[in-house]
């Protein structure tokens, strides 16, 4: 029997090569899709390995007021007052309900310097790279402001490392630190040091979310990405688009139905996919 109840869209996206131009960061050509998605009240989600610092920033350029997802799915953030009450197990912090989903920072650092001294030759960490270059060293890798580079910088639950050994001592090395529970996700630049956490976990968190909120309503999830670490949330969502990218090949998804793949890259990419999963809505 078909479902009776009125569809929901809900956009979960990655930013950087997807709703960002991978080399310039901008959205642009996104701009004018963001407005009338906005107009149709239809949230989009934040969903990033960037840190609660740099979305807060970029969820302004954007006019963006919805929920975000930080650090691969390490921890959720939602406005506070979003949904008529604080969901179970989400603690405040400022203007913001927040859920934690693994351990801090200070954690994995501690753990990556016991445990993978063997490698300290092989690859930089952010932390290793302020420590011997500043923010200025920082900014001058990631193609980042000073401004933009501090606010990367602002960690709570990750690493970010750039390895610069061999392919053969970088699996050595992701199979050394996976066996003390730690996990580490490759994305457009760096990996991603870490707990046992990834985008389409969180993403199922949040949506589970706004199941519970919005009983009446059919939500349809959207999941956008670009690379390796989007695989989890493009596998978890009801549809999942995938947008070209320029610098490496499209990551490769079990699921066949309710893909849709961009012709173009970053947020051009982005704008034409999201216009043709929405045309499939009547509203």
């Amino acid at each position: 029997m078909p479902d009776k109840h009125p569809v929901m869209p809900v956009i979960f996206t990655d930013l950087d090569g997807s709703l960002l131009d991978h080399y310039t960061y901008s959205f642009t050509a996104a701009r004018p899709l963001l407005k009338k998605i906005k107009a149709d009240a239809i949230p989009v989600v934040p969903v990033t390995s960037k840190t609660f610092s740099e979305v807060v920033k970029l969820r302004h350029a954007l006019d963006n007021c919805h929920p975000f997802i930080t650090e691969n799915g390490a921890a959720i953030f939602i406005p506070r007052g979003y949904f008529k009450r604080k969901p179970k197990g989400f603690s405040v912090q400022g203007d913001f309900w927040v859920l934690r989903n693994c351990k801090p920072r200070a954690y994995w650092l501690a753990l990556l310097w016991e445990k993978a001294a063997d490698f300290a030759d092989e690859y930089e960490s952010f932390t290793t790279i302020v420590k011997k270059e500043g923010i200025e060293g920082l900014a001058q890798l990631t193609g980042l402001s000073s401004v933009q580079a501090s606010l990367s910088h602002q960690r709570e639950h990750s690493e970010p490392i750039r390895w610069t050994g061999s392919e053969k001592r970088k699996k050595a090395f992701i199979s050394t630190l996976s066996d003390t529970g730690a996990k580490l996700l490759q994305g457009g630049r760096f990996l991603s040091l870490g707990g046992q956490v990834n985008k389409g976990s969180a993403l199922l968190q949040l949506q589970a979310i706004f199941k519970a909120n919005y009983s009446s309503f059919n939500i349809c999830s959207l999941a956008i990405g670009d690379s390796n670490n989007d695989i989890d949330m493009l596998e978890a969502a009801s549809s999942a688009l995938i947008i070209k990218s320029t610098n490496h090949q499209p990551p490769t998804l079990t699921r066949i139905e309710n893909t849709l793949l961009s012709d173009k890259p970053g947020p051009k990419g982005w704008a034409e996919g999201v216009s043709k999963w929405l045309n499939t809505f009547s509203f």
